[in-house]
Formats: structure tokens, sequence, C-alpha cells
């Protein structure tokens, strides 16, 4: 038995948004990250299973027992079960302490420690007015923890955050995922967020699960463009550029990360001509360079940025075995 089964859920909505028979299933522990452009129906998945949206057809079983939604119970949602959204409320006029205590199903030291790991236990006498955003969220997370859940569902909860409390707040999470042993399903766009994060990714496009498989299959070898571009910067390569290939006569293409190709001398290199440099652009940790191959734009990242706009490069793929 799963520990959660989505079984053919289908909802539409007023506005003519259609979600289209999406089933998946999650182990105990399993984290899951659904990635997909704005509007492809993410968040609604999410709320279904937390059972705050009824859907048209289709069921979801909690370790095997069908989650109503709102039309079936008075008061909508699962005890078993914590959403967390980026559009997250605290009570107004309450301290931090009566916020967190009006749901919480803990003894004391096991309370303690969840405010321990979301680094809020110094907040308690703050009123819930006197806390900033990355904090708010924190508090938000720890009064869906003391609810003692089985699984927790994260719907795009960093989106509202600066770097350092996105960074914080990812860092909580983490922690809270490893030292409770809760199971997770994230929503999130940012690839970096799901590729660092989840066991297994799905991913959607108007309304329909469209492909799942693991953060390093699906980045290494994308099925198609739009899974390509929802994971990060890519290329695509057609093998008739290649000097060595088994498809080099045909038109076939393939997708390359910027992180996959390197820069050398003209003459040298995987590709039949050499690119043409015209931008450079300095990341932190290295430098991107967008470069003309055949008329295509082409990105690769280097860690040292020993070349020149306008310079004539060659191309090296680095990783054969994407290939």
């Amino acid at each position: 038995m799963s520990f959660l089964t989505v079984s053919g859920i289908s909802k539409k909505n007023d506005s003519g948004f259609e979600l289209k028979d999406i089933s998946f299933s999650q182990k105990p522990f399993q984290k899951i990250a659904i990635s997909g452009e704005t509007g492809s129906g993410k968040s609604t998945v999410l709320k279904i299973i937390a059972g705050l949206i009824q859907p048209d057809e289709g069921s979801v079983f909690f370790e095997g027992v069908r989650i109503k939604g709102p039309d079936e119970k008075l008061i909508p949602g699962h005890p078993g079960i914590a959403y967390l959204s980026q559009h997250f409320e605290l009570r107004n006029s309450y301290r931090v302490e009566e916020e967190l205590d009006y749901l919480n199903h803990l003894d004391e030291y096991t309370a303690e420690e969840i405010f321990r790991i979301c680094d809020i236990a110094h907040l308690y006498k703050r009123w819930t007015n006197q806390v900033s955003g990355g904090e708010r969220q924190r508090i938000a997370l720890a009064r869906q923890l003391v609810s003692s859940p089985k699984l927790l569902l994260l719907d795009e909860p960093f989106s509202n955050l600066d770097f350092i409390h996105k960074t914080k707040l990812k860092s909580v999470i983490n922690k809270v995922s490893q030292s409770m042993n809760i199971s997770s399903i994230l929503v999130s766009h940012d690839p970096y967020e799901v590729l660092s994060w989840a066991n297994e990714i799905l991913v959607m496009k108007d309304g329909r699960l469209i492909g799942t498989g693991s953060p390093q299959s699906l980045y290494f070898n994308p099925e198609n463009e739009y899974i390509a571009g929802l994971l990060g910067r890519y290329n695509r390569i057609s093998y008739s550029w290649l000097k060595n290939s088994d498809h080099k006569n045909s038109d076939k293409e393939f997708f390359l990360r910027p992180e996959h190709l390197s820069l050398c001398p003209p003459a040298e290199g995987d590709f039949e001509e050499p690119a043409i440099i015209n931008e450079i652009y300095f990341q932190g940790n290295g430098y991107e360079t967008e470069l003309t191959y055949n008329g295509k734009k082409i990105t690769v990242f280097t860690e040292r940025g020993n070349f020149n706009k306008g310079d004539m490069t060659g191309l090296i793929i680095t990783s054969k075995e994407i290939l």
C-alpha cells in the first residue's frame, strides 16, 4: 500500500482551466517536487491532496483512506496533512507563542525542538506584526509542524522571500525533513529548488502530467524542450554539427547544458566549425559565455574567463555519456 495515491484527479474551474487525469503515488519519507510553468495546475493538485479543493473526478488516498474534499466536510483539510503556501497568514494582535500554542498537539520537549529547528524560539514574546517576512514564514511552518502531520505540502514557500531568508527557510525545511521523518511534496517553478531537494520530480503542463523522473535523469536527459527549459539553461544541438557522430547525417537534435561544454582553440574540439563569442557574463562562480554557431545561440559555462568578445573558439563536449 502506497503512503499517498493520487488516482485520476480532474478539476475544471470557472476560468476554463482544466486539470486532467493526474495520477501518481508517493512512498513514505519520499520528497516529491512538482514543477511546471505558471498556470500548469501545480497548486491545484496540492490543494486537492490537502482536501482544500474538491476534485470533479478521481480520488486521493492517504494511508489507504480516501481524502474528503470541502463538499464532504464542514471544515476542509486533513489532520495528518499540513499545507503551507506562499500566501501564509498569521493572526494579528497575537503573540507568536499564542499563534503556536493553539494548534500544538505535541509535548513540550518535542514542540521546543521544532521551534529550535525553525529558528523561532527567540520570537516567542513578539507580536505577529513585529516579525519579518522570513520570520513569519518560519513561524507559519512551525505552526503546521506542531499539529504533528505525516505529510507536509509546500506550495511555492520561497517565492516572496529575499535570498537571505530563502536560504534560511530552505535549510530549515531540510532539517525538518531529516529530523522528523516527514514526507513532503514541494511545488516550485525554481529549478534550483527542485533539483537540490527532490527524490523525484513531476512535470506538469496545461493541466497534465507530462513527465516524471529523478532530478538527474530529467536534468541531463530531458524528453523535450519544455522539460529542458524548466530545469535550467540549455542548448539545442544538432548531431550534424559534430565531427564524429553516428547520427551526423540526420536532423536529430539533443539538449546540452552550458556546463557540459568548454572552450578550446578554434581548430580543435568536437564541432565541425569554430564559434564566435558574442557576450561574456561574470556569474560569481564562473563565466557564462554566449556564442553563435551556425546561426544559432549557444551558451557555455566556464570557470575561467580567459576569452574575449569577438574571439573565435572551438567547442568541446565534456560529458560524452550524454550523447
